[in-house]
């Protein structure tokens, strides 16, 4: 019978359990990795989650004023060798993810060029933006296989695609954001391009032994947003170009603090359909009910965000015993 607590294998990297630390933003303002960050990517560590993943990183310059984690130039390697190395000390894993802003805009984007599918104002950032280029789409998913690049050489045990929560990649799929005319706008096929693509570029520069996951947006929260049909289709074509894990995620804000388990639907209907592993995000807190979803879906992780912010400690109260 299947635990939370089993011991799987995504490619190259072992996880000595189910427990995935999702993505929460680590502000820093040159980039870097600092000393604090490696003392709270150690304390997870030690906490017992089976894989930690990083704050949303950049991979452009063209976003270097945002106060983001960086890896779009060897400067930042050491700091990301320092990390890894402390993590790895205790056992665990750590993915980068890697992240294009855009038009969400996260600081201070005076006198930068913000790039969007099209120019449409951001719901949240209220940013009306550039609609980005044939040539600037190829740049960006060049730049995002030279930061995947750098994190396999840092030592990260695989990358992590954020096409999810308004962000750059995630906007290619939402109808209210893409109003393109050309190949990468109308049909699903096309919305889903930008993403596909990306992944590819990234798998070519890392190779086929290093792990890439994405995670995805299950539902935009807003009228206009991506459909669950389209989601689904995105899903397939990513499995079948040979996707390691597909994180789900949603808009977190829509449900109360006594909501668990958000979008258990929904992820475990892309699991049913897709031969490849769903880490399913979002409200994850209750150790017996991810228990009893792993008993009745074919999720195979679970990522906790604010859970371990509030308990960095929490899988290891987690005990095998107790389930």
């Amino acid at each position: 019978m299947k635990t939370v607590f089993d011991k799987t294998r995504i490619r190259s990297m072992s996880l000595k359990n189910r427990f995935i630390r999702a993505a929460v933003a680590e502000k820093t303002a040159d980039g870097q990795v600092h000393e604090d960050m490696v003392h709270l990517y150690t304390r997870l560590a030690q906490g017992g989650a089976g894989t930690l993943i990083t704050g949303f990183t950049l991979v452009d310059e063209a976003e270097q004023a945002f106060p983001l984690l960086a890896c779009y130039h060897d400067s930042f390697c050491q700091g990301h060798k320092t990390l890894t190395q402390a993590v790895h000390e205790h056992d665990t894993n750590i993915i980068l993810q890697l992240v294009y802003v855009g038009s969400y805009v996260m600081g201070d984007a005076r006198g930068m060029t913000i790039l969007a599918p099209s120019a449409v104002e951001h719901v949240t950032s209220k940013v009306l933006p550039q609609e980005i280029s044939i040539a600037q789409i190829k740049h960006i998913q060049n730049k995002f296989a030279q930061a995947a690049l750098r994190a396999k050489q840092a030592g990260y045990d695989g990358i992590e695609i954020h096409g999810a929560h308004g962000f750059l990649l995630s906007q290619f799929m939402t109808p209210y954001y893409n109003r393109r005319t050309d190949g990468y706008g109308g049909s699903v096929q096309n919305r889903a391009r930008m993403l596909v693509e990306t992944y590819e570029t990234i798998r070519e520069a890392v190779g086929d032994d290093f792990p890439v996951l994405i995670k995805i947006n299950v539902t935009d929260g807003f009228e206009e947003g991506v459909s669950f049909e389209d989601v689904l289709y995105l899903c397939r074509v990513l499995t079948g170009k040979g996707i390691d894990a597909i994180e789900t995620s949603g808009p977190w804000q829509r449900f109360s603090p006594e909501a668990s388990s958000f979008y258990k639907q929904e992820a475990a209907r892309i699991a049913a359909e897709n031969d490849t592993n769903i880490i399913m995000t979002g409200g994850n807190k209750d150790v017996h009910e991810m228990t009893a979803i792993l008993h009745t879906t074919s999720i195979a992780y679970f990522g906790m965000a604010r859970a371990l912010m509030r308990e960095p400690g929490l899988i290891a109260r987690f005990a095998p015993h107790e389930l």
